[in-house]
């Protein structure tokens, strides 16, 4: 248990570096032209294809693979002290891995049948573009609905079981309350929701790596 305690803890570290590096990406490199006519935008998903299936993969793909391994471990490390708890965040964890994979696999997919379209019928290649990017967030980015769900109901879990730091737990109520409240269409929910994983992701990584076993 103590291993996968800490492959848990090294995947939970890469969680939050992928999120540091979405942010950064889209933040000083991502010069997508918003303002653009149709024809730029395409011309520029054309010439960026190769490097926007990478961000994609990492974001959703990778990033979903990581969670899975998380998702099961904190599962095993609760699951004795708090049952019901640890296996109802278990399952929203796992819904929540199945929609990011999902969303990357739908993001890179739709990309490739964007630009082939586009030769032919640029009007038609922007509105599936519209549906796709639609698709995209429901599942994967626009709410975070399970993913908070998951958060809350672990960080629940994990203050009846005594695991792990105490206010690591609280700031996990905080996060999964933000993340359900991004049912309501407020950017700001999810800009925090995001940014204050980083955080979260990293402290229960070092948590896992120095206390890999339960007491």
């Amino acid at each position: 248990m103590n291993t996968l305690q800490k492959i848990a803890g090294v995947a939970a570290l890469f969680e939050a570096a992928i999120y540091i590096s979405a942010f950064i990406f889209f933040g000083a490199f991502g010069d997508y032209p918003v303002s653009a006519d149709d024809t730029q935008k395409l011309i520029y998903l054309t010439h960026h294809q190769s490097t926007l299936s990478i961000i994609n993969f990492a974001m959703y793909v990778a990033f979903g693979l990581f969670l899975a391994i998380l998702v099961i471990a904190i599962h095993q490390r609760m699951k004795t002290r708090a049952p019901l708890l640890s296996q109802t965040a278990a399952i929203f964890g796992i819904i929540w891995v199945g929609l990011v994979i999902a969303s990357g696999m739908i993001a890179n997919v739709g990309l490739a049948a964007v630009i082939d379209l586009s030769a032919q019928n640029p009007l038609q290649a922007m509105t599936l573009l519209l549906v796709i990017n639609t698709i995209v967030e429901a599942l994967g980015g626009g709410n975070e609905i399970v993913g908070g769900l998951w958060v809350l109901l672990l960080s629940v879990a994990g203050l009846k079981a005594i695991e792990l730091p105490k206010w690591l737990h609280y700031f996990g109520l905080f996060i999964g309350t933000v993340g359900v409240l991004t049912i309501y269409p407020a950017e700001i929910l999810t800009e925090i929701f995001g940014l204050s994983q980083i955080l979260w992701f990293s402290w229960l990584g070092m948590a896992m790596l120095v206390k890999p076993n339960s007491e």
